[in-house]
């Protein structure tokens, strides 16, 4: 069954303090977990804040939150704290509400419990047909949010993504309480609420699509300029870098090095730009021009991690052996027990557990170090004794 509209109706956006102390007291009232979703404008906008928040509790009916209205939505994120909040896909959401002021204090994620579950297919949609019966439509997923007003089919959309996450968590738990995998999901939930935020990226400039075809410190310099200049740009106007200027573009200028407006309007990507951006590109390429051998950048970044893999067996062959046994029983747990191999233990795990093993090499040492790069207890317990042997064999 397509399920179109929500059962209470499409509710307007929640914009005046008035109005969400209203909702947030008939929240509070309700009763069970709370379902919680957001929207971004990612691909529109340079932030990635929430421009819209839904809520729905049992009891309580459908709320949808224009946090662009408020300064902050601690007092509601502080209310609505002890309730256990149900989302899809919990890591793409939980920064942008952090930011908004509201955090939840115990998670349920439904698509990291479907993959626990072994569900190929864990997008929302698919999920809700399988166990639920209703399919959802998916129309304005890659939507511009920061749109104002919102359409009300753009309303609709929202609203119906939190329509069926309560039944949808319950329905879940079940099926991984079948399984034996309860008690492993909830451990996953703790963690991503406990775990650290990334990293900042080491020079993010690097990850300019088409950077491999740069011949050279010096293009490289011309890659970096254009892309902080672009990065500063996009920053100042909330704009997503890409629409600013395309890394297709940037490539060209930093291979052709322009040194006029007219040379650099007749590059892919330039030529309906206006000419005060035009001197934001020259005089970053001037600025890399002008740096001197000893600030170019060097070719590659050093790493405090394992080589890539494809270098191992030139590197050292018995680091390749190791990492080859270690995947191989990782593969076969996971099949044993009807899971993804990277939920069972994440990639780089496995890879920096192959690259330098604990010394001695017992299995005491061996979940030490899968509990120092952040493996869970059922996750050690599962692969620590196998991962001993693998990497005693190799």
């Amino acid at each position: 069954m397509v399920l179109t509209t929500p059962r209470e109706g499409t509710p307007s956006p929640i914009e005046t303090p008035e109005e969400l102390e209203r909702a947030t007291k008939r929240l509070l009232a309700g009763t069970g977990p709370l379902a919680v979703d957001a929207e971004r404008a990612s691909g529109y906008r340079y932030s990635h804040r929430a421009y819209l928040i839904q809520l729905r509790r049992a009891g309580a009916g459908t709320f949808l939150i224009d946090p662009v209205a408020f300064d902050t939505l601690a007092d509601l994120g502080r209310a609505l704290r002890p309730v256990e909040w149900v989302l899809h896909a919990a890591s793409q959401d939980l920064a942008c509400l952090t930011e908004a002021g509201m955090r939840p204090g115990k998670v349920f994620d439904t698509e990291l419990g479907a993959r626990l579950a072994g569900f190929e297919r864990v997008g929302l949609a698919a999920l809700t047909e399988r166990l639920l019966g209703y399919t959802l439509e998916k129309h304005h997923s890659a939507a511009d949010w920061s749109t104002r007003p919102l359409p009300t089919a753009w309303l609709t959309y929202a609203a119906l993504d939190v329509e069926l996450l309560i039944e949808l968590r319950y329905a879940l738990a079940a099926e991984l309480e079948r399984q034996g995998k309860l008690a492993w999901a909830e451990e996953e939930f703790a963690w991503l609420l406990a775990a650290p935020p990334p990293k900042p990226r080491t020079d993010p400039w690097r990850r300019t699509s088409g950077i491999h075809r740069a011949r050279g410190p010096r293009e490289l310099s011309r890659v970096r300029a254009l892309w902080h200049a672009r990065d500063q740009l996009a920053r100042r106007r909330d704009v997503a870098p890409g629409r600013v200027l395309p890394d297709s573009a940037i490539m060209a200028a930093a291979q052709a090095d322009p040194k006029t407006v007219a040379e650099l309007t007749a590059l892919p990507g330039f030529g309906r730009m206006s000419r005060r951006h035009a001197q934001i590109w020259l005089r970053a390429l001037e600025e890399a021009r002008a740096l001197p051998d000893s600030e170019l950048p060097a070719p590659t970044v050093p790493s405090n991690g394992p080589p890539p893999p494809h270098r191992w067996a030139e590197r050292d062959p018995h680091a390749a052996s190791r990492l080859a046994r270690c995947r191989a029983v990782v593969n076969q747990i996971a099949t044993e027990h009807g899971l993804p191999p990277e939920n069972l233990l994440a990639p780089e795990t496995v890879r920096r557990l192959a690259w330098s093993p604990p010394k001695p090499l017992r299995l005491a040492t061996v979940e030490e170090a899968l509990a120092r790069l952040h493996a869970r207890s059922w996750q050690i317990t599962l692969t620590a004794k196998p991962l001993t042997k693998a990497l005693a064999d190799a």
